[in-house]
């Protein structure tokens, strides 16, 4: 494990570019989840991504898993060998960056740095990423959605991550959520056979509002 000073760090940057960036697990069975949000201190900015894609495989070309027919406890006992071979890389988009104090919910100037440590976004970056009510970050995502494998997929787990985390509580539920459709609805050209089965998944994620 690489040593530094903040245990919140558990990857690291390997391809970087404005838009996206790809990061290695140190640990390749501890990984962010889909939708979930992650930080990288890049000089005086704080750049956040979503991340949207998730692999895990060996690290090795002549190594490759195969079926063992065993569990994965049977293997860690009888094999663990096995698992040194593993990594696991996500990519995540960015979705705005905190300077000063202050949240852009664009692109950053550059990029994040090769070998930047990577962190989950603490629950107060957290909350104050999500505190705007007018959801600027959609505008990203739908203009990246070509590097996106499953948009609404995405948008769906990322309103699950916040319902987990608490940030879409009783007093603001209902705000929050009719801005996030009224800005989805605008996004999709008010296309409403896309916006009624979309909401028709939303649903039974937020449960009554």
């Amino acid at each position: 494990m690489p040593q530094n000073t903040n245990n919140n760090y558990f990857a690291e940057v390997i391809e970087s570019s404005l838009q996206e960036w790809k990061a290695q697990c140190w640990d390749w069975n501890k990984l962010p989840s889909f939708g979930s949000i992650v930080t990288i201190k890049s000089g005086n900015k704080t750049i956040f991504g979503v991340v949207h894609q998730i692999q895990t495989g060996s690290d090795d070309p002549s190594r490759h898993p195969f079926a063992y027919q065993k569990t994965e406890e049977e293997l860690m006992r009888e094999q663990p060998q096995i698992f040194e071979y593993l990594k696991t890389t996500f990519s995540c988009i960015t979705i705005g960056y905190k300077n000063t104090g202050k949240i852009y919910y664009m692109l950053s100037s550059e990029p994040p740095k090769i070998h930047s440590f990577v962190g989950h976004a603490s629950p107060e970056d957290i909350r104050e990423f999500f505190s705007s009510s007018s959801c600027r970050y959609l505008h990203l995502l739908f203009g990246l959605s070509g590097q996106i494998f499953n948009l609404e997929e995405l948008l769906l787990a990322i309103i699950i991550y916040q319902v987990k985390l608490n940030v879409l509580n009783k007093e603001n539920k209902k705000t929050k959520i009719n801005k996030f459709i009224e800005t989805y609805s605008l996004l999709i050209g008010n296309d409403y056979r896309k916006l009624k089965l979309f909401l028709q998944r939303v649903e039974p994620l937020i449960g009554d509002i």
